[in-house]
């Protein structure tokens, strides 16, 4: 199998068009916070700004966030190169974790207790995104269409 088949084949189920579905949608606000200034989001500039303060990395990496939350959560929605933008979120959310929740500890700030938010949402994100990573994106993808195509001719 070449790479390219291995990018784009999937199997026919409705598992894992609900697993890119709603990771897509869950990560779509963020990027839209981030490079559009929705959903009370300040737009690029001051994503930025903050990402430069809080993580002291380079603003290349928080045009990597942007386009991963932003571009790659449509690109799961529609289930375009679903393997590739899941092992960008993998990526990101083990960033994420590493630089700014691992001191926090496991759990979310439910009781407004502890100074941040805990990486068990990060977790679940993470477990999700390596899903698709391994077995692609499903039912009703453009991924699964652009394999099927390949194979008939």
């Amino acid at each position: 199998m070449d790479f390219k088949n291995r990018i784009l084949v999937t199997p026919d189920t409705w598992s894992l068009l609900i697993l890119r579905l709603f990771l897509g949608i869950v990560l779509f606000p963020h990027g839209a916070q981030k490079l559009l200034g929705w959903f009370g989001g300040h737009g690029p500039a001051g994503f930025l700004e903050g990402f430069g303060q809080m993580s002291g990395l380079p603003s290349f990496f928080g045009w990597l966030v942007i386009i991963i939350e932003f571009f790659g959560s449509i690109c799961l929605i529609v289930g375009l190169f679903t393997r590739v933008w899941a092992l960008g979120v993998i990526g990101l959310f083990i960033g994420i974790v590493l630089t700014a929740h691992i001191d926090v500890g496991f759990f979310m700030n439910w009781q407004g207790n502890q100074e941040g938010e805990g990486y068990e949402y990060h977790l679940l994100v993470i477990g999700m995104a390596w899903a698709l990573a391994i077995a692609g994106a499903g039912k009703l993808s453009i991924d699964k269409a652009m394999a099927d195509s390949e194979r008939t001719f």
